[in-house]
């Protein structure tokens, strides 16, 4: 049985037992996490589906051309969610959503818990906006965001500060916008339509008054 016990300077809490999970901020936590999801990716795989992983970010591809292909992308879900509770982890519903890549001729009802997952004509992943129609145009959805994110940082930073001198005003710029968090700072691409194809999508996936 693991145990864990946090020390605040010279105080320590109580033992508690670890019944399971990772304990985050560990050396050898990311080694930990990738062996207790990788079950995960051979039951998914073993419905013909194709899975992406980054950390706990699952992705599920396949083409759907009948209703046949929509029954096993949704046992797929199923086995998820039946993975999920067996480890006792949580499925965020409301951040699952349907991608259609390209013309679908079949509308997929998939649901998890009941619920049923709704179709976007665009969605984030991992920062990046994927659209459904992967035209020349889905990057600069992608660039107005993040410009449209850094204009309202930088109007934050211009009310928050009180002193108008422009060094300080510089300084501030490039410490909370263009050294921005990842959100704000992943590079723009544009998607390949031929790497793609006619897939479908399943995604079941401060500021400071202070300078440093």
């Amino acid at each position: 049985m693991r145990t864990h016990q946090t020390r605040v300077e010279c105080s320590l809490s109580d033992i508690a037992q670890l019944l399971s999970g990772v304990v985050q901020g560990s050396g050898i936590g990311p080694l930990m996490f990738l062996l207790y999801i990788n079950e995960l990716i051979g039951i998914l795989e073993g419905h013909g589906i194709t899975v992406k992983v980054f950390a706990d970010d699952v992705k599920m591809y396949l083409r759907v051309v009948n209703d046949v292909d929509v029954k096993q992308l949704q046992s797929a879900i199923d086995d998820l969610l039946s993975w999920a509770e067996l480890w006792q982890l949580g499925i965020s519903v409301d951040k699952c959503c349907v991608l259609n890549l390209g013309n679908a001729g079949i509308s997929a009802n998939l649901t998890i818990h009941n619920e049923t997952l709704p179709i976007v004509p665009n969605t984030r992943d991992l920062g990046i906006i994927i659209t459904s129609s992967l035209s020349p145009n889905s990057p600069s959805l992608h660039i107005n965001d993040i410009v449209s994110r850094g204009h309202k940082r930088a109007m934050l930073i211009y009310r928050t500060f009180e002193s108008r001198d422009v060094n300080l005003l510089v300084r501030a710029y490039k410490t909370y916008v263009k050294l921005c968090p990842p959100s704000l700072s992943k590079s723009s691409f544009a998607c390949s339509n031929s790497s793609v194809g006619t897939q479908k999508k399943g995604f079941l996936g401060h500021d400071s008054k202070t300078l440093p």
